[in-house]
């Protein structure tokens, strides 16, 4: 029988491992610094981070990690290392689900059509049906792979029926490229990649309509976050200006627009990606983050409904009985706050 406290020591096993590989110094206790796990989605937040805004206003070191997928960044989290990241619903919800001492406190994007299920042309697949005995690539405990597996599900195909591999978005691109794999669900800069030379089965969007909605959301300690309150409130302040000026100038961020500069550059994106795939996504404002259908309460009804089916399918061992102890509506508050 697998306990908490094993669980926990695993996962802090794993995540000091790859950190430690990848010359990640542990977290450190002094005030000031900041350990913030990104990811390659493309969202207005990489504009914050290219600036210096963030650093300059709060005084803080910050030091930004990339890291290829949600699970990765909550382990790093569990380790202590990281203080603050992003990670999709599935890999939040699968966090709750043990124990973690996180909280949910800003909703960096709705995915709705950003992420999506692509089938190599000539592959023969049409349709979900179609992926019978096929080798499909996703990165595992994501958002993408949560709707991957209700795809597969809702067409009647079982776990033996489909080689579905867990690959990080950078091995994605490159098993697309050699003919490894027939299909991949995923979202930019891979997806624009795929849908090249592939075409569109599904989108996390068409899942959302029913019932299955997704988001990508930001997570900070339980201990950095008592220790560490203006900072969070400030932070919060400059991402939700970050996104309202995407929502007011977003037609601008073109392609020789620094925006999307700093977008390419923080994403490994190509220029002419990024606003394709900045407009698939909807970024809540700072008003609606709180509000009934996010943070208020349809995030934690989001994360119970996801971690029942990923126990369902036997990704995490237990459900958390109460979903909402995991998410905070604190800070947005605090922020809002002339």
């Amino acid at each position: 029988m697998i306990t908490r406290k094993t669980l926990l020591s695993a996962l802090a096993a794993l995540a000091l491992g790859s950190m430690a590989g990848a010359g990640i110094a542990p977290a450190q206790a002094a005030d000031k610094r900041v350990t913030f796990a990104y990811q390659d989605m493309t969202t207005p937040i990489r504009v914050l981070m290219e600036s210096g805004d963030l650093e300059k206003r709060t005084g803080y070191t910050v030091k930004w990690v990339k890291f290829g997928g949600g699970g990765d960044v909550i382990r790093a989290m569990a380790s202590g290392n990281v203080d603050i990241g992003e990670a999709g619903s599935s890999p939040i919800a699968a966090a709750a689900s043990q124990g973690l001492p996180l909280k949910l406190f800003w909703i960096l994007d709705d995915i709705g059509d950003a992420e999506q299920l692509v089938a190599r042309n000539g592959s023969g697949i049409a349709t979900v049906k179609d992926l019978k005995g096929k080798t499909v690539g996703v990165p595992f405990v994501s958002t993408a792979h949560y709707q991957l597996m209700f795809a597969l599900q809702e067409a009647g195909l079982g776990p033996k029926d489909v080689k579905v591999l867990n690959m990080r978005p950078p091995e994605i691109a490159a098993a697309w490229e050699r003919g490894d794999i027939d299909a991949t669900f995923i979202w930019a800069p891979v997806l624009t990649v795929a849908k090249k030379s592939g075409t569109v089965l599904a989108s996390a969007g068409d899942f959302a309509r029913k019932g299955k909605a997704t988001f990508d959301g930001i997570v900070v300690t339980d201990a950095f976050l008592a220790a560490h309150r203006d900072f969070m409130t400030t932070f919060v302040r400059l991402l939700a200006a970050a996104d309202a000026e995407y929502a007011k100038a977003g037609a601008t961020w073109t392609e020789g627009s620094p925006q999307v500069a700093a977008i390419a550059k923080w994403t490994g994106a190509t220029p002419a990606e990024v606003p394709a795939a900045l407009s698939a996504y909807r970024f809540p404002t700072l008003a609606e983050q709180a509000s009934p259908r996010w943070l208020g309460g349809g995030a934690a009804d989001a994360l119970k409904s996801t971690a029942e089916f990923l126990k369902a399918q036997g990704r995490v061992p237990d459900l958390a009985p109460n979903y909402a102890a995991f998410v905070t509506t604190d800070v947005v508050e605090a922020a809002a706050k002339p």
